[in-house]
């Protein structure tokens, strides 16, 4: 993450921690593996071959880091960066779409004045033009069916309607994100790999990214299964620090700053 003037830091904590002291193992400058390597290999080898699991997202340079030093390890992609790919991969569809509407509606505006007209826009059952359809609808697609309201349902059933291809890309994510409630390893992975030929199969370009990165990392994506391990504790203690960081209006003096995160987490 970055304190100040975008200069990143990795920070690499303990879960048994839980956000108080003895949370925050290292802080390192930079985010190279080289350097993490240098700073953890400071850590006994007795202490490094205690560490059983790591979950860290799809940084290559990470990997190679958790590799090196903790040798007895097994790496766990943590699934909220790997379902976080599909849902991008459905908003940038959306958002293709919204552009392509003003598009036509800027289009539309010219041809009126042209022909001297006034230019009505396009209005749907529940009010909406196509393109706030495409901007209101960001995040009912973010969410289950179960979980939509009457609004919603209404805003969804329009939605799919004018925009087919849309409706298709949220039901693969829903898919996607269903595999997940899975507790066994070996039918998690054939679920994801019929989930991979399914957006090969389908030509949906926009999952292609998601497929592919998936297909590579399949192994220890599919370590989460075993125990189920997540990164929300290293998330949550990235919200701590920001949090700290905004109380202190900012870092002026980053080396105090670093010295009053040791004093409380180290």
């Amino acid at each position: 993450m970055s304190l100040s003037q975008g200069e990143l830091y990795t920070f690499v904590t303990n879960k048994l921690g839980k956000g108080r002291q003895g949370t925050m193992v290292a802080c390192i400058k930079g985010t190279s593996s080289k350097d993490i390597i240098e700073v953890l290999e400071k850590l006994t080898i007795e202490n490094r071959s205690q560490v059983k699991e790591v979950t860290l997202d799809m940084a290559k340079n990470m990997e190679a880091a958790v590799k090196v030093v903790f040798t007895n390890a097994t790496l766990v992609t943590d699934r909220f960066h790997v379902v976080k790919l599909a849902m991008e991969a459905l908003q940038h569809i959306r958002v293709k779409l919204r552009w392509n509407e003003l598009d036509k509606e800027n289009e539309a505006i010219k041809q009126a004045r042209e022909s001297n007209q006034k230019y009505e826009a396009e209005v749907l059952d529940n009010g909406d033009t196509p393109k706030q359809l495409l901007a209101r609808c960001r995040y009912i697609l973010a969410k289950k069916e179960a979980d939509w309201t009457t609004n919603q349902k209404q805003r969804a059933e329009i939605l799919f309607t004018k925009y087919p291809e849309l409706k298709t890309a949220y039901h693969q994510t829903l898919a996607f994100r269903n595999i997940y409630e899975d507790n066994n390893i070996t039918s998690a992975r054939t679920r994801f790999t019929d989930w991979i030929n399914d957006i090969i199969e389908k030509e949906t370009k926009e999952f292609y990214t998601v497929a592919n990165t998936v297909k590579y990392n399949l192994d220890n994506i599919l370590n989460f299964f075993t125990h189920r391990h997540t990164n929300a504790n290293a998330e949550s203690f990235n919200s701590k620090i920001k949090l700290f960081r905004a109380n202190q209006r900012g870092v002026v003096d980053t080396k105090f700053f670093l010295f009053r995160l040791y004093k409380l987490f180290a």
